[in-house]
């Protein structure tokens, strides 16, 4: 059985339009982002060659779209993934949830990747019940964490649960702490950052704090605990505790002030980082390290449990890529074993120590 094949035709009034905006204005029910999807894997010829999504048309091109053009729905599904379970009882658990991992379904490069491996999918393998409030493709979900965000994120089982802790998020009645690693020196030893958050109304995929009718408050305080000078340029350590929990919250008021999450490319991050050297002169391949992810973790949580009233404080590690990337990035440049001390280890011992993160903020 062959495959569905759609042809259009480019009209000379299109001329200097980009491929992608023409197939969104054509095809029915087809987002811009789908079209770009399809242009990436294949599915599309102009004139009978792939082409680029920023292809600019002159009119009268042949254009074939080969295959389904909508994408398979969302779904939930329990997979047997492995989960690091921080905590839990009837009630709720908190979950270390690893870069890399989409909380819920949601948009992926292929229709496989849409929906699996999320957090969503271990959880429904892992436990017999979670809480409903969320829907069909959210069960448990009170919160969440960027993808390449990892840390401690907390799972509701029972609907009551649910609507106790949504409340006491929206209350700021739990403690978020994250410990993240930004470019340069921040200004001060410590901050607040009070911009409200919108949508970016060009590039949807981002946040913006310039002005917008539709903009969010959204506070955020750091605290440093480092100041690295590194071969590869200045960075801060620095502890952040979020009152409000906006989409992408930490990194764009990160990058607001000009010190951008390492590792954070969208928001404005070197995706490589190229070692300074000693003799701006001298023409060698220089020295390069890139992270991957974010340098972004959700260290600490700390509440009061909304049914059994007893304090829940806990603290998470950073895990060994971020531990790994700190170490490289205080090596000297002719050292290359793993000399370097383990600030945020050490960071995070002493939390651990104290029984109480929130109390030496």
């Amino acid at each position: 059985m062959s495959e569905d094949r759609d042809e259009l035709l480019a009209p000379v009034e299109v001329a200097g339009w980009r491929l992608d905006q023409f197939l969104a204005n054509s095809l029915a029910g087809v987002s811009r982002s789908r079209v770009q999807q399809l242009v990436a894997e294949g599915r599309v010829l102009v004139d009978g060659r792939h082409e680029k999504a920023s292809l600019k048309l002159r009119g009268g091109e042949a254009i074939v779209v080969i295959g389904e053009q909508q994408t398979a729905p969302l779904e939930a599904k329990a997979e047997e993934i492995p989960l690091d379970v921080v905590y839990e009882d009837e009630y709720l658990a908190v979950i270390h949830k690893p870069a890399g991992m989409m909380v819920h379904a949601g948009s992926g490069a292929t229709e496989e990747q849409r929906s699996s491996g999320t957090l969503v999918n271990a959880l429904m393998h892992r436990f017999p019940t979670l809480s409903t409030i969320g829907g069909e493709l959210r069960p448990g979900i009170v919160h969440r964490l960027d993808k390449e965000t990892s840390g401690l994120i907390v799972i509701a089982r029972d609907d009551r649960t649910h609507e106790a802790l949504a409340s006491m998020f929206a209350t700021r009645q739990i403690t978020k702490t994250y410990i993240t690693l930004v470019q340069g020196f921040l200004p001060q030893d410590h901050a607040t950052i009070q911009a409200a958050i919108s949508r970016d109304s060009v590039r949807r995929t981002r946040m913006t704090t310039k002005r917008s009718d539709n903009a969010r408050s959204a506070v955020s305080h750091y605290r440093v605990v480092e100041r690295l000078e590194t071969r590869f340029g200045k960075f801060t350590l620095a502890r952040v505790r979020i009152e409000t929990g906006r989409t992408h919250q930490i990194r764009i008021h990160m990058s607001s002030i000009s010190h951008p999450v390492v590792g954070d490319t969208l928001y404005g991050a070197a995706g490589k980082l190229v070692a300074q050297s000693a003799n701006a002169r001298r023409k060698a391949v220089r020295e390069t390290l890139e992270l991957g992810r974010n340098f972004l973790h959700a260290a600490e949580l700390a509440f009061v449990h909304p049914v059994t009233g007893k304090e829940i404080q806990l603290v998470s590690a950073l895990p060994p890529e971020l531990e790994s990337f700190l170490a490289k990035l205080r090596e000297p440049a002719h050292e290359q074993g793993p000399e370097a001390s383990n600030a945020a280890g050490s960071l995070a011992d002493s939390k651990t120590k104290s029984g109480n993160p929130s109390r030496d903020w």
